[in-house]
């Protein structure tokens, strides 16, 4: 499985999500700059977090129109698969690959902690590795990660099995204490209708390795890689 990293002025998780796949595939993925305006074949695209282009004028907005963007969105026009973890979410919500939008968390400052994810599907690409109810954590770091959508797109996304994660207590349950960031009805991440694009705004690829605290994100790469094989 041949993966491509997009990487933007201010993308800071491109390293970890390399490493993360590096382990997962045993090859090591290409990295694509955000001024080019195609790349080679790939399997997988992956859009990182990070601060692309400082999030000036919104967060995600002004990377959602460079060059590369284009190339992202015919590929995934045609099925190739999509990861927007954290400010990667927020670009693909603002080129319009996923519906909603990432607003300033409810609490006005910035998350940096371990959260806890009940997984709300197994059928697609990117949860697959894991069993639907089955509770993971994984650190978030974001300053606006407060997902929103109206009424009828949020039960079209239930209806449609595309919520992917919610944040959760330890116990699995949907409350607003584990909610800390406001999102509508607990939503961590979401799909597309066809489940072959992801955004989620906590970081699994920061789960993958012992000394990084958990290890609970290994799955999420290990059934990718499986789905992808």
């Amino acid at each position: 499985m041949q993966a491509a990293i997009i990487v933007f002025p201010g993308s800071n998780r491109e390293q970890d999500v390399f490493d993360a796949l590096h382990r997962a595939t045993g090859k090591k993925p290409l990295k694509a700059w955000h001024r080019d305006s195609d790349f080679p074949k790939s399997d997988l695209i992956v859009i990182p977090g990070g601060f692309s282009y400082g999030d000036y004028l919104r967060c995600g907005a002004m990377a959602a129109h460079s060059p590369i963007m284009r190339a992202v969105k015919e590929r995934a026009a045609k099925g190739v698969p999509v990861l927007g973890i954290c400010n990667g979410f927020q670009i693909i919500t603002e080129a319009g690959l996923l519906p909603g939008a990432l607003l300033t968390n409810q609490t006005l400052k910035f998350h940096c902690k371990d959260v806890h994810l009940k997984v709300e599907t197994s059928q697609s690409i990117f949860t697959r590795g894991y069993n639907a109810g089955q509770v993971i954590r994984v650190p978030v770091a974001h300053h606006d990660g407060n997902y929103f959508a109206d009424a009828a797109t949020l039960d079209r996304l239930e209806g449609e099995g595309r919520v992917a994660f919610r944040y959760c207590s330890e116990a699995g349950e949907l409350d607003t204490a584990s909610n800390s960031n406001g999102s509508v009805r607990n939503i961590a991440g979401v799909l597309n209708e066809t489940k072959t694009v992801l955004g989620l705004m906590p970081h699994p690829e920061d789960a993958t390795d012992p000394l990084l605290g958990s290890t609970d994100g290994q799955g999420f790469f290990a059934g990718l890689v499986e789905a992808l094989a």
